[in-house]
C-alpha cells in the first residue's frame, strides 16, 4: 500500500508537470508469469507509450522425493521497462528490459543415513553416521530483452480513466546456472564400508556432472515466457 501511494504522488506530481502539454500519466497494476506488479505509464505520442515497473512474487513448498527431503523457495524479482508501439486500434507490439532480473530458485535437502541417491550418473548411499545434505541454487542473467504482443490501452482516451492490456511474450533471460554444494558422507556401498567425505575430489566431480545435467535439463528456461493481465489508472 505504501509503495502504491508513493507511486501515486509520483506520477501525480509529473502530470501536474507537464499538464500544460497535455502529456497522459497512469498507474497500473499487474498479474503476470513475473509476478504481481505495478506499473507507471507515460504517453509518448498518439500511438506509443513507455512504461516502467517492479514485479515480485514468492513461493516455497516441502516435499519428498526418493527418501529425501527437500524445502524448494522460488522468488520472482524483476524491474521492467517497456516501450509500446500501437499498430491497429488497441493491438500493441512491445520491446523492453528486465534491468534487473533478481529470479532464482533454492532448495534444501537432507538425505537420511542409508538412503541411496545419484550424483550424475554414480550412484551413493548417504552415511548414518554422517549423513548427506545439500543445497542448491538456480540463478539467471541479471538483465534480460523483452518482446510482447498485446491488446488493450493502458491510457485511454482523455473521458476514460481505466484502461487495461493484456499481453503475451517472452523474455530471453538466457540458460540457468545451477549451483549446488554438498556436505556430509556418502558410501560407494550399501554396507557402508567405503564411505569418503562430500569435499573430496571424486565426489565434488559427481557434483559438478549432477549440475551439468540440471543445467541442460533446465536449459527451457533460457526463453521464459510472459503472460500478462495489466490494469490501469490515468491521471
Amino acid at each position: 500500500m505504501r509503495i502504491l501511494c508513493l507511486a501515486s504522488l509520483f506520477l501525480s506530481f509529473i502530470n501536474s508537470s507537464f499538464g500544460q502539454f497535455s502529456v497522459p500519466v497512469g498507474i497500473g497494476l499487474s498479474a503476470s508469469t513475473l509476478g504481481l506488479g505495478i506499473q507507471g505509464v507515460v504517453g509518448v505520442t498518439q500511438k506509443s507509450h513507455v512504461r516502467v515497473g517492479f514485479n515480485a512474487f514468492s513461493y516455497s513448498d516441502n516435499f519428498t522425493k526418493e527418501g529425501a527431503h527437500y524445502a524448494g523457495k522460488l522468488r520472482l524479482r524483476s524491474f521492467q521497462a517497456t516501450y509500446d508501439q500501437f499498430l491497429w486500434h488497441s493491438i500493441h507490439i512491445s520491446g523492453g528490459l528486465l534491468a534487473w532480473n533478481g529470479d532464482r530458485g533454492s532448495f534444501n535437502t537432507t538425505i537420511p543415513g542409508g538412503q541411496p541417491f545419484t550424483l550424475g550418473s554414480t550412484s551413493y548411499y548417504s552415511s548414518s553416521a554422517n549423513p548427506v545434505s545439500g543445497a542448491g541454487l538456480v540463478t539467471f542473467n541479471e538483465a534480460a530483452p523483452i518482446v510482447l504482443i498485446g491488446f488493450g490501452n493502458l491510457l485511454p482516451g482523455s473521458e476514460k480513466h481505466f484502461g487495461y492490456s493484456v499481453e503475451a511474450g517472452v523474455a530471453f533471460q538466457g540458460s540457468p546456472r545451477v549451483n549446488l554444494n554438498l556436505a556430509g558422507t556418502a558410501c560407494s556401498d550399501s554396507a557402508q564400508t567405503r564411505c569418503t567425505n562430500a569435499a573430496s575430489p571424486s565426489l565434488q566431480s559427481s557434483v559438478l556432472a549432477e549440475q551439468t545435467k540440471l543445467d541442460t535439463n533446465l536449459s527451457f528456461l533460457q526463453y521464459y515466457p510472459i503472460i500478462a493481465i495489466t490494469l490501469d489508472y490515468r491521471f
